[in-house]
């Protein structure tokens, strides 16, 4: 280990020592830290508070016995301050890095509260779709050839390497839920989905070509993460709040990735809430996300660098970031029902009925991500899907 490890008790010097705090009057500090990965620390004193977030030498659920480079913080910096360049009011403020000892000092968001739990608790999503689609058109428009010219895609791509990370998706996200891996695990009454799933030759080939794109196509600089547990909203002054945190994961890659992970999140939330008799917003997100993306990326397209790129190469690259966003979505899906790391929208249900649901929408996402080319066409899916599965529930 080469960095300091900060522990609660060293939180206001730390603060004092790198000019975020004068030194004067009491501060109270308490860790909050959730995440898998890293500490997170709220200090406040008269007046202000932060957040301090370290990355540490190894996951922080597994400690020691599971070493991970701390240098994921550069990345997570790095993905600030691009998205600060183009969209600073979807992410919380950043007051600084410390690069030696990888750690981020940002605005305290301990006042709003996470998506996900919000959704989970029969909650809405305010403008939080509209803000995603936002995010990802600046931050993606920005940082591929579009927004910038090839000497600066080239620097880009040089320092945005984020080699431990990406391979953890690799695999847990893009090969270990269609193996016989320690890691994957499920609800019992899917155990007949998940020895399909491995057996699935076309499934398994049509995420072969997923996990391609992911390591090989690099087309901007992505978030990495984007599910709804990386979305914090609330409310501030009478005015709608959305922040997107913890972009860690960031590297160069397929622009449709950010987008499917959000948009798998989405239909976990519409299972849950169709077992619940709940069922509201949850369909019409992924056409409001999507329809944000492509309306700013359309105004911003005036703008690209090389305008040999022409109107109509927009349609075709538009229809492929779409199709690849289905079928990023459809393996977030399965991972996130027979792989590592759950989703508590479904794993908090009494059974396994809504993740079945999501589990049957994964597959078809992926292996049709070609042919279900509007959101209506997946609102279809997820409504013929339901029958089978849900119909004695919905009843």
């Amino acid at each position: 280990m080469s960095h300091r490890l900060l522990e609660t008790a060293d939180i206001p010097g730390y603060l004092r020592d790198h000019g975020h705090w004068d030194g004067s009057g009491e501060v109270a500090v308490h860790e909050v830290s959730d995440g898998n990965l890293n500490r997170v620390f709220i200090a406040t004193g008269a007046g202000w508070s932060l957040a301090v977030k370290q990355a540490l030498p190894w996951v922080r659920v597994a400690g020691p016995s599971w070493p991970l480079s701390p240098a994921r913080a550069d990345a997570e910096a790095r993905a600030y301050r691009a998205v600060a360049a183009v969209a600073p009011e979807t992410i919380p403020v950043v007051h600084g890095y410390d690069p030696a000892d990888y750690v981020l000092v940002m605005e305290d968001m301990s006042d709003l509260r996470v998506l996900r739990t919000v959704l989970n608790e029969g909650g809405g999503y305010g403008g939080a779709s509209d803000a995603i689609g936002l995010f990802v058109a600046r931050l993606s428009f920005a940082t591929s050839d579009f927004g910038m010219t090839s000497a600066e895609r080239k620097a880009l791509l040089a320092e945005s390497v984020n080699p431990e990370l990406c391979k953890i998706t690799e695999d847990v996200v893009l090969s270990e839920p269609y193996l016989e891996h320690e890691h994957n695990h499920w609800h019992p009454d899917l155990a007949d989905l998940a020895a399909a799933y491995r057996a699935d030759a076309a499934l398994r080939t049509e995420i072969a070509e997923l996990r391609h794109l992911f390591m090989s196509g690099a087309q901007a600089l992505l978030h990495g993460d984007l599910h709804t547990g990386s979305i914090i909203v609330g409310n501030r002054a009478g005015a709608e709040v959305v922040r997107v945190f913890d972009p860690e994961f960031s590297y160069v890659g397929p622009i449709g990735f950010d987008l499917g992970l959000y948009w798998g999140n989405l239909v976990a939330a519409e299972s849950r809430a169709r077992v619940l008799g709940a069922v509201g917003e949850h369909a019409g997100q992924l056409a409001r996300s999507w329809a944000a993306f492509e309306t700013e990326f359309r105004r911003l397209w005036p703008q690209r660098a090389d305008t040999f790129f022409d109107d109509a190469y927009l349609d075709r690259f538009l229809r492929r970031v779409w199709a690849d966003s289905l079928g990023f979505a459809g393996a977030e899906l399965i991972r996130r029902i027979i792989g590592y790391a759950h989703l508590t929208d479904l794993d908090s249900l009494p059974d396994a009925t809504a993740a079945r649901h999501a589990l049957l929408v994964g597959r078809e996402l992926v292996l049709r991500r070609a042919e279900l080319a509007t959101p209506a066409d997946v609102a279809a899916l997820v409504d013929d899907l339901a029958g089978p599965v849900l119909g004695s529930v919905q009843e």
